[in-house]
């Protein structure tokens, strides 16, 4: 039976051989971390050693995106996508792009935009029905977007149909948007429910509150919200939606700012609720309480982690 020791054959110490580290790993966890900065840096020397790497091109995709970086996002993206086409996960961070910089165009750029948006967010979908993130995506163009631009409240429903039995929670969601676009509140409230009682997790806990905070029931919202911080074990993003409903509703500052505390120490954090949107989000609340210097702290946070995120340099402006 072979034995590993710390020396060699002839009795000499030697040094335990490490993995060489991974630099596709050490940039997605600097993304999640939100150190934007420092992820460009790690992709960029990869893509120096390799610029066909779709991988790193997708993870600097994201990277962009979080940052609200939209022409960046998108050549990112398209990059990925010369050999990542067939990616349901890549054709959403497509489609999510393209809305991105939608939303800063023109009304005509913009309409021109949107096809592409649900193209890609249709092709997710299709590349794999079980991808919560990508259905959930879709389900939102359709009820957002008018019938002339592919949207329509009908294909909405007939993606509840279809996704049902794999991602139920997504499909009483999906029936809970429909409902409240046609104005069937009490229907709407049913589904957002259905799709709480479908394991009780802090995102559905969320959707909840939020569609009592569009009703203004405010009272409601918090009882929700502050079951969606109840389940949420690991301090994920879900804090920080929770947080910024809590801020619009202007009920309950110090639980969204203890959620914001919580969220940024913890080791559930991701680009879902980038860390320095997180630091600009409590910078924002710290300044409405009249805490400046707490405020500049937070906005100065932000900035070391994402040197071009523009809502912090305003918000420091400010």
């Amino acid at each position: 039976m072979a034995v590993s020791c710390a020396v060699d054959c002839n009795g000499e110490t030697t040094t335990p051989k490490r993995s060489a580290p991974n630099p596709l790993a050490e940039s997605e966890r600097s993304l999640m971390q939100g150190r934007a900065d420092d992820a460009v840096t790690q992709l960029r020397n990869v893509l120096t050693a390799n610029p066909r790497n779709d991988q790193a091109h997708l993870l600097l995709c994201r990277v962009f995106y979080s940052e609200e970086l939209a022409d960046a996002a998108v050549s990112e993206c398209e990059a990925a996508l010369v050999s990542l086409s067939n990616d349901s996960k890549a054709q959403d961070w497509m489609g999510r792009a393209y809305g991105l910089k939608a939303d800063r165009s023109g009304p005509l750029a913009g309409y021109k935009m949107a096809t592409k948006v649900r193209v890609a967010f249709e092709t997710a979908v299709q590349l794999d029905p079980k991808n919560g993130d990508a259905v959930n995506d879709l389900s939102e163009y359709y009820v957002g977007a008018p019938s002339i631009l592919g949207g329509g409240v009908e294909k909405a429903g007939e993606l509840a149909t279809r996704v049902e039995a794999q991602l139920p929670q997504e499909a009483h969601r999906i029936r809970g948007l429909v409902a409240e676009k046609e104005r069937d509140f009490g229907t709407a409230e049913r589904e957002f429910k259905a799709a709480v009682g479908e394991g009780g997790h802090p995102n559905a806990w969320t959707d909840l509150g939020h569609f009592y905070y569009r009703r203004e029931d405010k009272d409601q919202a918090v009882e929700a919200l502050r079951h969606a911080l109840e389940a949420d074990k690991t301090h994920d993003q879900s804090l920080v939606d929770v947080a910024s409903i809590l801020v619009k509703m202007k009920r309950e500052e110090g639980l969204a700012e203890q959620a914001l505390r919580d969220y940024l120490a913890s080791n559930a954090k991701s680009d879902d609720a980038p860390a320095f949107k997180a630091h600009v989000d409590l910078g924002k609340l710290l300044e409405g309480r009249g805490d400046k210097a707490g405020a500049q702290t937070e906005f100065e946070s932000a900035l070391a982690l994402a040197k071009d995120y523009a809502p912090a340099k305003k918000a420091l402006q400010h």
